[in-house]
């Protein structure tokens, strides 16, 4: 399903995991793992490679990460990524799960 996205989509779609990634105000070594295996899955350029390790290093700007803006025939690609970057360090602090579940709410 991941090659079924156009470049916009795989650039919304790394946007949102990161700021998921951001939640809890701290990226784990096992988010930022779980973000560049993503990377390479999607097949990124090096310029979009770049855009993401910006939004690794600062958090993407919360409208920029508008869940009306995915795609119908994308949502669950979404949630899967995200619920990955979520529990990629073993733990789901309250705080993700209530964003998650905002999330999910909103794109189902």
């Amino acid at each position: 399903m991941l090659d079924q996205l156009s470049r916009n989509d795989r650039l919304r779609l790394m946007k949102f995991v990161c700021s998921f990634a951001w939640v809890d105000l701290e990226i784990q070594a096992e988010e930022r793992e779980f973000v560049h295996r993503l990377i390479r899955r999607l097949e990124l350029d090096d310029a979009d490679r770049a855009r993401v390790e910006g939004w690794l290093a600062h958090p993407p700007e919360p409208e920029a990460v508008d869940p009306t803006r995915v795609p119908p025939a994308h949502r669950q690609v979404f949630l899967e990524a995200i619920r990955g970057v979520i529990a990629a360090d073993g733990r789901i602090v309250p705080e993700e799960r209530a964003a998650f579940d905002i999330f999910r709410d909103l794109v189902e």
